[in-house]
C-alpha cells in the first residue's frame, strides 16, 4: 500500500507525529490526506500550507459521533481510506497516592483511557468499516491501520499508570484486531515511539525537559523526529508482510523508574 496515489486519514494529524505523517504523505504524492484533529485552526493552517489534497476535519476522538462524522467527511471527499493512522493522544503523570496518601484523580485517569485507548479503537473500527469496501489489490489487501502506543507501554515510570495502561492496551489489541480484520484484507500494526520531539512535552517542562530526556537515550543521543515516525508508517504501509505486531521506535532506550 504505497503512499503515492493513496488516501490517508490521520487522527491528531495537525501536529506532532500526525503532522509528520501528513507531510511525508503529501511529499510522496498521496491522493488525499485527512487531518482529523480537535485543533481546527491548526488543521486548517496546515492544510492550507500542504495543498489541495489535504482535508482538515474536526474530530474529538472521545466522541463516537465526531469520529463517525469525520470518517463520513473523508468518504465524501476522497471516496475511501487506504491507510488509517491513529496519532491522537495525551500525556499524563500522577502518582497513585499523593504525598498525603490521598488517591489519584480517577477522572483524569479515565480521560487518558478515553482519548488514548478507546479513541484509538473507535477510529480503527470505523476506518476499517470504510476500508472493507475498497477494491482489493493482487494480494487481497484493502487497507492498513497503524496505531500509536509508546515505550511506556513496556517501561512505565512512576506516575504513568494511566498513560502506560492506555498505551499497553493499544499494544495488547494489535494482534486481535489484525486477526479480526484479516478476512477483509486489512492489516493492523502499532508503533511504540520513545522520546520524540513533539508538543506532548510542552505542558510539562518544554525545552528543559527535552534536554534532560536526551540524556536518557542510548543511541542516537537525541530525541526522535516526527519524520522518523512517519517513515516507519510508510514502511509498514508498503510492506504487506508486516501485520499484528508492535514495533519500538526508541533508540534502544529503556526508561528508569523515575
Amino acid at each position: 500500500m504505497r503512499f503515492s496515489g493513496s488516501v490517508l486519514a490521520i487522527t491528531g494529524g495537525a501536529s506532532g507525529l500526525g503532522e509528520g505523517v501528513a507531510r511525508r504523505a503529501v511529499g510522496e504524492g498521496a491522493a488525499g490526506v485527512a487531518l482529523l484533529d480537535v485543533n481546527d485552526q491548526r488543521a486548517s493552517d496546515l492544510a492550507s500550507e500542504l495543498g489541495a489534497t489535504v482535508l482538515p476535519v474536526h474530530c474529538d476522538v472521545r466522541s463516537g459521533d465526531d469520529v463517525t462524522e469525520a470518517i463520513g467527511a473523508v468518504r465524501e471527499k476522497f471516496g475511501r481510506i487506504d491507510t488509517a493512522v491513529a496519532c491522537a493522544g495525551i500525556g499524563w503523570a500522577e502518582r497513585t497516592l499523593a504525598k498525603d496518601n490521598s488517591p489519584a484523580d480517577l477522572e483524569a485517569y479515565r480521560r487518558v483511557i478515553e482519548i488514548n485507548l478507546i479513541g484509538t479503537y473507535d477510529f480503527a473500527r470505523q476506518a476499517a468499516s470504510l476500508m472493507s469496501v475498497n477494491e482489493p489489490n493482487e494480494s487481497g489487501e484493502r487497507g492498513v491501520i497503524v496505531m500509536t502506543a509508546s515505550f511506556a507501554a513496556y517501561d512505565g515510570q512512576v506516575g504513568q499508570s494511566a498513560y502506560s495502561a492506555s498505551k499497553g492496551g493499544i499494544v495488547g489489541m494489535t494482534l486481535p484486531l489484525a486477526r479480526d480484520l484479516a478476512p477483509v484484507g486489512i492489516r493492523v500494526m502499532t508503533i511504540a515511539p520513545g522520546l520524540m520531539d513533539t508538543p506532548i512535552y510542552d505542558p510539562v517542562g518544554g525545552a528543559e525537559l527535552k534536554d534532560h530526556l536526551m540524556g536518557v537515550t542510548v543511541f542516537p543521543k537525541r530525541l526522535g523526529t516526527a519524520d522518523e515516525y512517519a517513515h516507519l508508517v510508510q514502511s509498514i504501509a508498503e510492506n504487506e508482510y508486516l501485520n499484528g505486531e508492535s514495533i519500538r521506535l526508541d533508540a534502544a532506550t529503556r526508561l528508569p523508574p523515575r
